[in-house]
Order: structure tokens, then C-alpha cells, then sequence
């Protein structure tokens, strides 16, 4: 059996789509699954669009979510003396033509298109010329194109895993570009001499190249190879129904990292965006992935990118790990913006429950600080039954039984007995001492922790330094 060998051929040109990372994904997967291999190719022909820092950025990507190639990276600019004989030996076999249209021509032809409302396309002028005429421009030294000669009648067929049969009419074929006037080959023809020379036998991209597999397949006709299996994968769709985009505002990879989400997450979110597993599973390890991986589980119906959807599975992940590893994840975080002098670990046990995104622990942190200004009309709560004259009674009942618990037994099992039973002893309901007293300590209704977790890590002197205030403020009647 052939082994079955898949590749990642990104054009290092700008940052890496959604789009981009579930390609690679896919097909390291289904290289995994397989049994084959997995190869990188930097697609770098066009010199013209090459961002530098975006190789550094596939790099990154590849090895931060765990994708390790096989073979490469090999770069088509490091390969360029390969592919001008193959776009010759097309002209030879009669596939292929010398086009010496100048840039002008092209200019005016687009314009005059443009105006009767076509869409580009060029007109065969060169198609046709003599054997003499392009001799003649060659020896002149004429700046040329190889361009790809398509059948004017007919329709070019293909079998996709995902869309089944697909019928083109190559009249709708455009003569295109094989070899620019440069030398370099142009991507769709650098890309089938590579995938033919590396032996690649399943070709994974997105649907919308469905229009050019003929293009390749007419040139793996014409020489003869084998046309590998394709696998174009459903459009990502945003939210609002239009294809993910950065110019729409749509994030990349690295901006979801840099919000908070987990690469993991990001990873298992990404696999699911048109790959259904069978069942009703939704979380998996990449290794999880590699096990479970199949090309028939792979939709044809675009996908759409859930951000809700993400910042849900992102909180599932972070309240699954291990706190020792969030407390490595975050404690920096925590540290940067509180100093030494409180628990990371208990303040990280605590937002492992409360929090989706790792960015938002700061905005949980800001208690731990200070003491929000806040009226005392807070201290009304109908289904706590509290009052300010509840909340008093009970601020003073705790603060005095808080001063006369032992510095080295001021733990959370200690604290729970001891107010717990207080409020027993004193006929009050749970609520009825612990929210006074969770106001008291932060000074606002929404805190990452409970009255006996916030004490426990506030510490004997600064909780009951802020009970104090407290006590003072609804004496007042501020």
C-alpha cells in the first residue's frame, strides 16, 4: 500500500488565518491516522507579498499547538532551476505557450473589461502565434509568460472525499500564468510539481479552491502523473455569515492566545469547525484527535466560528486543569499586580472557578487590593434577608469572634466552623452573616470568592481592619 504522505504549504505572506491552522491540522491529522507523514512546504514564490515575520509566526504556531512535520521545511524559491524545464516541456508537448503580452496590454485589456462590466480574464492573444513569431520574440529577448493551455471544449471531472463528483466546462478556464517573467513559477504551478515530486497523496485545502483543482488535474494529465485524493474543506464562517477575515475584525491564532484562550482549547475548538466525530464528544487532547481523526467525519456545510461557543470550552479547560499547572499559568499575573504578600495558590484555586479567559484575572484581582467605594444600601438584600441593622449586628458578633482566633489556626476549615456555628448561636441564617460580611471585605456584590475563602486569604489584620471600616460606615449611615 502507498504510503500516505500530506503537507502544509502556507504562503508566508501575512498572519495565520483561522482557515490556515484547522488546513494544517487536518492534514497532520489524517497523516497521523494514516500512518504517513506530514511535510512543510514554505510556499514563498511570490516575492512580491513576503512578510518576514510571518515564517517566524508558522513556526511558532506549529510548535506551540504540537504539530511536528515529518519532512521539510522545504522553500520553493530554494527550488526555483526545478520548475522552469517542467513549464517548457508543456510547450513542447503542446499544453503550454509563450505569451509575450506587455504590462500595457494587460492594462488595457483590463480596463476595457472593466468597463463593459467582465470580470478579468485574459484573451488568448498569444494562444495561437506561429512557431517563427515566438522565435523571433525570443531572440529579441522578449519578456515572456508561460501560460497553461486549457481545452476550449469539454468539461474537466474530479472526485472530491468531501463534495463527491464535480464537473467543470473548460470553456470557463482561463489561460493561466505557469511561469512569471521573472523565472519564478506562479503557486498553482509550483504547486502540483511539488506535490508530484514529494509524492503527496492527499491535497487538503479549503472549498474555495474547487475551482482550480481542474487547472492541476489538466496539468497532471498532461504529464502523465497520478492525481492525488482531494480533500477541500467547508468555508469558516464569523458570526455574522461572511467568511473569516481579518479585514472584517475576525481574529488570528496569535490574537486568540493573546486574549486569554488556552492553546488547547483553540486547538480542540478548531478541529470541531467541520469535523463531526459520530458522537456527541466534543473535548479532545490532540493526541485524543490523532486516534479519532476521520475524513468521512468532515462536513461539507461551512462552519461557523462561535465565540461564545470558544470562551465556554476555554473556561471548561482551565477549570480541568491541574492547579498546580493554573498556579503556573496565571501566578505571574497575580503576583505582577499583588506583590508577595497574599496566597497565590488560594487566589488561584479560587478564579479557576470563576474565570473563561486567562486576561481576566486582573479584573478579579482589584478586592484583594482595596476596598470598592459602595453605599450601605447594598447591605438590603431581600433574599440574603439583610438589612444595615442585620448587617451591624452581624459585623460586630463576627469581628469579635474573628480577633480572638489564634494567628497559626486562622485557616479556611477553622474560619468556616467558627462562623457557621456563630450564626447558628445567634439564630441567624447563613447569608445573614456571610453576605454582610463578603460586602464588608470587598465592597461589592460580585466577588471571586465567599466571605470565609476572602478572610483566609486576606489575613487576620487586613480582614478585620476592613470589618472595622465597615462597622464605622454603617454607623455613620454613609
Amino acid at each position: 500500500m502507498k504510503e500516505v504522505r500530506t503537507r502544509y504549504a502556507p504562503s508566508p505572506t501575512g498572519y495565520m488565518h483561522i482557515g490556515n491552522l484547522r488546513t494544517a491540522l487536518y492534514e497532520y491529522l489524517i497523516a497521523k491516522k494514516l500512518g504517513g507523514k506530514f511535510i512543510l512546504r514554505i510556499e514563498d514564490t511570490d516575492q512580491e507579498r513576503l512578510v518576514k515575520e510571518s515564517l517566524e509566526v508558522i513556526y511558532k504556531t506549529l510548535d506551540l499547538v504540537g504539530i511536528k512535520y515529518d519532512e521539510g521545511p522545504y522553500f520553493q524559491s530554494e527550488r526555483l532551476e526545478i520548475y522552469k524545464p517542467f513549464a517548457e516541456d508543456l510547450v513542447k508537448l503542446g499544453n503550454a505557450y509563450y505569451c509575450f503580452c506587455s504590462k500595457e496590454r494587460l492594462d488595457e485589456l483590463k480596463k476595457e473589461q472593466a468597463e463593459s462590466e467582465e470580470f478579468f480574464h485574459y484573451d488568448n492573444h498569444c494562444k495561437n502565434l506561429s512557431n517563427e513569431i515566438i522565435q523571433e520574440n525570443l531572440d529579441k529577448g522578449l519578456p515572456y509568460v508561460i501560460r497553461q493551455k486549457m481545452p476550449m471544449t469539454g468539461e474537466t471531472v474530479f472526485d472530491d472525499v468531501v463534495y463527491g463528483k464535480i464537473k467543470v466546462d473548460n470553456s470557463e478556464l482561463e489561460d493561466q500564468i505557469l511561469l512569471k517573467t521573472d523565472g519564478y513559477p506562479t503557486y498553482n504551478f509550483a504547486n502540483v510539481i511539488d506535490d508530484h515530486l514529494m509524492n503527496i497523496t492527499h491535497v487538503v485545502r479549503g472549498s474555495e479552491y474547487l475551482s482550480s483543482t481542474p487547472k492541476y488535474n489538466l496539468l497532471y494529465a498532461s504529464f502523465g502523473w497520478d492525481i492525488p485524493t482531494y480533500i477541500h474543506l467547508p468555508l469558516i464562517l464569523n458570526e455574522n455569515g461572511h467568511k473569516l477575515s481579518k479585514r472584517l475584525g475576525d481574529k488570528s491564532f496569535e490574537d486568540l492566545i493573546a486574549e486569554g484562550y488556552l492553546v488547547e482549547a483553540v486547538i480542540n475548538f478548531i478541529a470541531l469547525l467541520g469535523w463531526n466525530p459520530g458522537n456527541e464528544r466534543e473535548f479532545f487532547t490532540l493526541n485524543e484527535l490523532e486516534e479519532s481523526f476521520t475524513i468521512e467525519g468532515i462536513s461539507k456545510s461551512p462552519s461557523v466560528f462561535d465565540k461564545t461557543k470558544l470562551k465556554w470550552m476555554n473556561g471548561e479547560y482551565i477549570r480541568k486543569m491541574e492547579l498546580n499547572d493554573f498556579v503556573e499559568l496565571i501566578g505571574k499575573q497575580i503576583t505582577d499586580s499583588l506583590g508577595n504578600k497574599m496566597n497565590k495558590i488560594k487566589i488561584a484555586k479560587l478564579l479557576q472557578k470563576r474565570i473563561e479567559l486567562t486576561t481576566e484575572v486582573e479584573s478579579h484581582l482589584g478586592v484583594f487590593k482595596k476596598v470598592a467605594n459602595y453605599s450601605t444600601e447594598l447591605y438590603i438584600h431581600k433574599k440574603m434577608k439583610t438589612d444595615q441593622l442585620i448587617a451591624l449586628n452581624s459585623l460586630k458578633l463576627a469581628l469579635d469572634k474573628l480577633i480572638t482566633i489564634d494567628d497559626d489556626k486562622y485557616t479556611e476549615e477553622v474560619l468556616h466552623d467558627t462562623l457557621i456555628n456563630l450564626a447558628t448561636e445567634n439564630n441567624l441564617k447563613n447569608g445573614q452573616l456571610l453576605w454582610p460580611l463578603r460586602l464588608a471585605l470587598t465592597g461589592t456584590e460580585q466577588s471571586p470568592g465567599g466571605a470565609i475563602e476572602l478572610i483566609d486569604i486576606l489575613g487576620k489584620v487586613e480582614s478585620i481592619k476592613r470589618i472595622n471600616n465597615a462597622i464605622e460606615k454603617l454607623m455613620k449611615g454613609e
